[in-house]
């Protein structure tokens, strides 16, 4: 607003002389203003005294002042607001937003939930379901021995108990206990390229892949162990543990597989000293079987038991402390029965592999156990 020139006592003697009869144009010539201002004068500060002319002036500059701050508080709150509305809360946080601000600022529920803003009709409602005590027990329990497990394989295992539960409704417990873990796959800078003479296994038995594992025992003496897996039912026949592995050593081990489950038409594997040595080249030729070597370079083209390997390592491997060869044996044998007969498989439509594995190999042939 702007501020005027004259002064109270200046004003009010001006209109004091239109008072006393002198005429308007003369006072206004005289005052050096417009006859329009000296009725605006008249209009506003008529009949007022010098000191109630200046308090009126005051509570004038006073009004704007509060006008201006009343409009930022009020932009503040619409910001304020518009960043709540926005933000995805959910309706328990909500509502517990609404008790702080009942408990700090001592207002009712109206105000408060108009304040943040929050439906009245949330901050009300109750859940009417059943308790989820019981599943969300369950749900550590298979938590906390299956450590690698996201809530899509525990919702495959509670489905195999009975429990008449969806997938959405596990995700929504296993997130509310924090039970999810955080995994850091590495950022590919190379885009892979697959091999295309390859084609995709169609029955068991049809194309193995074989590959080495690197552990240590708790000592630190170095352990190899030797991983095997169908590349069709995803069954593995055989982990073998060893401190050192020979040509001889990877024949041993699959010539016993092959009397358990039969004899592979393919075996893909890398060019390790084991894989090309002589003893495994006669072992093949014998057999019928074809070496499939992947390019140098390149674990993508045994992508299968790549994957394999995976899960073994953070499965078995990262969650086992091994004292011995022995005891490192009788836990990778666990798992990898327990890899067959009971993980979930979601390639394979969640079924198990020694399942899949009875259903399209050879039914002349026993599965491993």
């Amino acid at each position: 607003m702007k501020k005027s020139r004259f002064s109270e006592q200046q004003i009010a003697f001006v209109l004091r002389q239109a008072e006393e009869g002198t005429p308007i144009a003369e006072v206004c010539r005289k005052a050096g203003i417009s006859e329009a201002s000296f009725y605006s004068w008249r209009k506003k500060y008529g009949g007022l005294v010098p000191s109630e002319m200046k308090r009126l002036k005051q509570l004038e500059e006073e009004n704007q002042r509060l006008k201006k701050l009343v409009a930022d508080l009020s932009l503040d709150k619409e910001m304020l607001q518009d960043v709540i509305r926005r933000k995805n809360m959910r309706p328990a946080r909500k509502r517990q937003l609404v008790d702080e601000v009942r408990s700090v600022w001592q207002v009712s529920i109206r105000r408060a939930c108009q304040a943040l803003p929050v439906d009245r009709s949330t901050y009300h409602y109750r859940c009417k379901r059943t308790g989820q005590a019981i599943l969300m027990k369950r749900i550590k329990e298979i938590a906390e021995t299956r450590v690698r497990y996201g809530y899509r394989r525990i919702h495959v295992l509670l489905r195999r108990e009975g429990w008449l539960v969806n997938s959405k409704r596990v995700c929504r417990l296993y997130r509310e206990m924090g039970l999810q873990l955080r995994n850091k796959s590495p950022k590919r800078r190379v885009k892979a390229q697959l091999r295309e003479d390859r084609s995709p296994a169609t029955a068991a038995n049809q194309v193995w892949a074989m590959d080495f594992v690197h552990d240590q025992l708790f000592d630190g003496r170095k352990i190899r162990v030797l991983t095997i897996v169908d590349t069709f039912t995803r069954l593995s026949p055989a982990i073998e543990v060893r401190q050192n592995f020979r040509g001889i050593d990877v024949v041993d081990t699959l010539e016993r597989v092959r009397q358990e489950i039969g004899c592979p038409k393919t075996i893909r594997l890398d060019n390790g000293p084991e894989f090309i040595s002589k003893e495994l080249d006669l072992w093949a030729f014998m057999r019928g079987v074809t070496l499939d070597f992947s390019r140098p370079g390149k674990p993508t083209d045994n992508a299968f038991i790549e994957s394999l390997n995976g899960k073994f390592r953070a499965e078995c491997l990262n969650a086992n402390w091994f004292l011995s060869l022995d005891e490192a044996r009788r836990k990778c044998e666990a798992w990898r029965r327990d890899y067959n007969e009971v993980r979930p498989h979601s390639a394979i439509g969640n079924q198990v592999p020694a399942v899949l594995h009875r259903m399209t190999g050879d039914p002349g042939q026993p599965v491993t156990r």
